[in-house]
């Protein structure tokens, strides 16, 4: 019996083996192309390959973003800023496009566990450009941050969502703070990493794990909490 089941299990690991060897490049590809078309949704028409010029800068609060330069020609066009915040279901990661005057072009939810009807409405709610009080499309941020009208700001919460709310904002936020620094950066025909110093293409890894949209309910208690 326990010669049957080491044989058993060696069979059906180096069967896993095999499959996961044969799955893994298609998956790889896909996954790539997912990133590719967020940030194509985000930022002005480019020509350029943002994945393989990406870089990491710093986004204010001691930590670092990958930014993604669009470019049209030799011409920097807009940035693209791989943000994260944690919500009221766990952190949530997004994609947010900037022009190069400051203004947010468009943005993308990459991942989420916000409550569904609830918080997961942030995938439309702040682009919803019939209504100017909650979106975020060309808001120039220079003119300063973005918060809820719960807080002072000028934001519209979702409705039974405000936790969720507040962290969108926030990541938009840091997005724009990295993306400050890269603009500014583009502009003196310099880039640098996030150490300050001058640096010419840099190769970046991303973790491609993060870019699948997942979406896990939660109990009545949490919604009600929320």
């Amino acid at each position: 019996m326990f010669l049957s089941l080491s044989i058993i299990c060696l069979t059906v690991a180096v069967l896993l083996a095999q499959v996961n060897k044969l799955t893994a490049e298609p998956i790889a590809a896909a996954k790539a192309m997912k990133l590719q078309n967020a940030i194509g949704d985000v930022v002005p028409e480019f020509d350029n390959n943002p994945i393989d010029e990406a870089y990491l800068m710093p986004d204010g609060r001691g930590d670092s973003l990958l930014v993604y330069p669009a470019k049209k020609g030799d011409e920097v066009v807009g940035f693209a800023v791989n943000s994260t915040a944690a919500g009221f279901g766990g952190n949530f990661q997004i994609m947010v496009g900037f022009d190069v005057n400051d203004k947010v072009v468009n943005y993308a939810v990459l991942q989420h566990a916000e409550t569904p009807g609830l918080g997961s409405k942030m995938d439309v709610w702040f682009k919803d450009t019939t209504k100017p009080s909650q979106s975020i499309i060309d808001r120039n941020l220079s003119k300063g941050m973005l918060s809820v009208t719960n807080d002072g700001g000028t934001i519209d919460a979702i409705t039974a969502s405000t936790i969720t709310s507040r962290a969108f904002l926030d990541a938009v936020n840091k997005a724009y703070s990295a993306y400050a620094q890269s603009n500014a950066d583009a502009d003196t025909g310099a880039t640098k990493d996030e150490s300050g110093k001058n640096s010419g293409n840099t190769e970046s890894e991303t973790d491609d794990e993060n870019i699948t949209i997942e979406v896990d309910e939660l109990t009545e208690e949490e919604i009600s909490n929320e």
